[in-house]
């Protein structure tokens, strides 16, 4: 299965394309650039490069949350588009399931701890570990404090793998407890295309009009809206 991934959730944002888990290219950018100018062209670009017509994918796959409520609105309608032009189907996954595919490699006994920086004191988090080479979860995707994710960790008394852009918040909250942990490399550390990929293989695609944004909170403008409506 041929699939075209797509990451914008956060400040990165990439794509790539892959065939049955095996990565072909991917395209990855830093850069603090809005993802309206930066993913599609990068998505182009990947597949002239590689001569794959877009006749060829099989599936979309997207991250769709949680992440930066303009970062997955952009990603999420990049691929309706691809998927409505190409009659094609589409596969969403949680962002920080994809960011656990990652950590392949980390021991059983290893908890991997995606972090993205969910602002007003929270990171976005969900635990992982791996069985068999897969990441199987030890919780739902949440917004959670950095004290009360570090203090849960550090009750399971087990090594911890952090990675994402919350991967400083954690390391100190986490350093603040002398729990053992280890920062991913910096190449892995970020959310990136290659994992929606892996994330996507083992689920069954669906229609475009089927995804959504995941966002685990209300927006800043919907918070405002009902301390208005409290107040009044």
């Amino acid at each position: 299965m041929l699939i075209l991934a797509l990451e914008s959730s956060a400040k990165a944002a990439s794509a790539a394309l892959c065939r049955d888990g095996e990565l072909i290219a991917q395209s990855f950018q830093r850069s603090g650039l809005t993802h309206s100018r930066t993913l599609l062209p990068m998505a182009e670009a990947l597949l002239r490069n590689t001569e794959t017509s877009k006749e060829r994918i099989d599936a979309v796959a997207v991250a769709c949350g949680p992440g930066s409520f303009t970062g997955l609105r952009i990603g999420v309608s990049a691929a309706k588009g691809l998927c409505w032009g190409l009659d094609i189907p589409a596969v969403g996954v949680s962002t920080l399931e994809a960011m656990a595919f990652l950590a392949a490699g980390v021991g059983e006994d290893t908890v991997v701890c995606p972090v993205m920086d969910a602002r007003r004191s929270q990171v976005y988090n969900a635990l992982f570990e791996f069985r068999e080479g897969r990441p199987v979860r030890l919780c739902p995707d949440r917004a959670i404090s950095a004290g009360e994710l570090s203090r849960e960790l550090a009750g399971m008394a087990r090594p911890v793998w952090v990675l994402g852009d919350g991967w400083r918040i954690a390391d100190e909250a986490l350093s603040a407890l002398g729990t053992e942990h280890v920062v991913a490399p910096e190449l892995i550390r970020y959310q990136n295309a290659f994992g929606v990929a892996l994330a996507a293989m083992d689920k069954t695609p669906s229609g475009a009009e089927e995804l959504l944004p995941v966002y685990l909170r209300l927006s800043q403008a919907e918070r405002e809206r009902q301390e208005r409506m409290q107040i009044n």
